[in-house]
């Protein structure tokens, strides 16, 4: 008799096992024929439940058997329905499993097994021969070798595979969002990371060469609005790659088994447009740790087809990068977290970053600041994120709006417009917005330019959304496992 581990974990372990039919003396321990009921009722419960749980496994392993002797053969049509019949046993088998390890083993061979009756169901659908087996053990993972058609896409899956990859080119950024490396304030570590990660392999690929080559996954990780998604939106501008943009609404879905080939078509499709880059924003969502009590089986077979397309097993992904997001570098399956090559802090920004960022949200706009206002406002936004200055500004940008809808006084300047100002200002005419409006001079009318007086009065009533308990345990995380962008 074998235990869950050793049929798990032995790497061609189904087609060589040979298990015996159920047993009552497999699975029920021994009672006295003389016991009493009462002194048998409880102990007899547990093991029937022992019973019904490893008997769930054993026909699973044993239509898996006799699916992979059908697959290897070639009858096809015979090895889907078995294959379809251990996939049921194996998911009612997880339902009583409790041991996080056997039942993330189980999962992973799951998912292979349903990729494997899918492949084949596709080929049959089509009234082909089906997938070719190569024989011996690894049959049951190969891949068909018939040719996709035209429109396929390459995933193999043929129209189920064209649909999902027509789901997936929404995500495919076809404009460019226009940010460039200057629009990002600070950041100068991550910035020169991710240009040698992809702008340089791309126009200068003599300098990867031998062991030289370009990172792989980078992780951005620090306390929201500090500017993750926006470096993201600079790497898709001044990159000569396609860029997929992602998040967990794209990649998962309520059928049993699409999420995982939505994982699998995004990077087969990434492979295919290299060089080109994947950009994964709130991957804490896909890939939380695993064992936890609110983790469902999909969210675990996500993370498993994540984690084998980012090892890139099989596949050539020196010109694929994988670029994810996250506010919560802790809640990251620890596996995941290791396939990423670098893990960038991107932490609140410094004061001349601040400064940068009060000018390039301020824009063209009309105003009167000088460069020791704009000082002045930085040292006073201590603590406040990339997000936290974007809405101070934008408050900012309405009180001339404002002004002017409250103004009791206007002046008629020489090219013609109509601007609020004091009542004792000379030239000043006692009138309203509204009125100007009424005469048919709303057109006319133009907002004062900001003051550095509209900063004062925003700030003081605007605090920073990012508490010190939030930077240290994002500091913490960076002295263990990431680095200072």
């Amino acid at each position: 008799f074998f235990t869950p581990f050793n049929i798990i974990f032995l790497p061609s372990f189904f087609p060589q096992i040979k298990p015996s039919k159920p047993n009552q003396s497999h699975y029920l321990i021994s009672q006295p024929t003389n016991q009493s009921i009462n002194r048998s009722s409880k102990p007899l419960i547990i093991t029937q439940t022992h019973a019904m749980y490893s008997n769930f496994k054993e026909q699973a392993i044993e239509y898996v058997k006799q699916a992979v002797q059908e697959d290897n053969a070639g009858n096809y049509s015979k090895a889907f329905p078995l294959y379809m019949n251990a996939l049921e046993y194996f998911k009612t088998h997880l339902k009583y499993e409790k041991n996080p390890k056997i039942r993330e083993a189980i999962t992973q061979k799951f998912t292979e097994y349903l990729r494997r009756a899918e492949e084949i169901r596709a080929v049959l659908d089509e009234g082909g021969s089906g997938p070719a087996a190569n024989g011996g053990d690894g049959a049951v993972a190969a891949k068909p070798k018939t040719k996709p058609k035209d429109g396929d896409g390459g995933g193999g899956d043929g129209e189920e595979s064209s649909k999902l990859r027509a789901g997936l080119s929404s995500a495919i950024v076809r404009e460019k969002p226009n940010v460039k490396w200057n629009d990002v304030a600070g950041l100068e570590s991550a910035k020169q990371a991710l240009q040698e990660a992809v702008i340089l392999p791309v126009k200068f690929p003599q300098f990867f060469t031998g062991k030289r080559r370009p990172w792989r996954a980078f992780l951005l990780y620090g306390p929201p609005g500090t500017g993750k998604s926006y470096l993201a939106k600079a790497v898709a501008t001044e990159a000569d790659s396609t860029f997929f943009s992602v998040s967990s609404s794209d990649l998962v879905s309520k059928w049993m088994g699409e999420s995982e080939k939505l994982v699998s078509n995004l990077f087969e499709m990434a492979r295919e447009s290299a060089p080109s880059i994947i950009f994964i924003d709130e991957i804490d969502s896909l890939s939380g740790q695993r064992g936890e009590g609110n983790e469902s089986e999909a969210s675990r077979r996500i993370k498993t087809e994540i984690l084998v397309q980012m090892q890139g097993v099989g596949h050539n992904d020196d010109k694929v990068l994988v670029l994810a997001a996250t506010n919560t570098p802790y809640s990251l399956d620890q596996a995941i977290r290791r396939r990423f090559d670098k893990r960038i802090y991107i932490p609140l920004p410094d004061m001349k970053a601040r400064q940068h960022m009060f000018k390039v949200h301020l824009g063209d706009t009309p105003n009167n600041l000088t460069e020791s206002d704009f000082e002045a406002l930085a040292r006073k936004t201590e603590g406040f994120s990339g997000s936290d200055i974007a809405v101070c500004v934008k408050d900012v940008l309405f009180e001339p709006v404002r002004k002017t809808q409250d103004a009791m006084f206007f002046i008629n300047t020489p090219d013609g417009l109509w601007v609020p100002c004091g009542p004792k200002q000379r030239g000043a005419v006692q009138t309203t917005m509204q009125d100007l409006a009424a005469k048919g001079l709303a057109a006319k009318i133009s907002p004062p330019p900001i003051m550095r007086a509209d900063f004062d009065k925003v700030l003081a009533r605007q605090r920073p959304t990012v508490s010190k308990s939030d930077l240290e345990v994002h500091e913490r995380f960076t002295k263990e496992f990431g680095e200072e962008g």
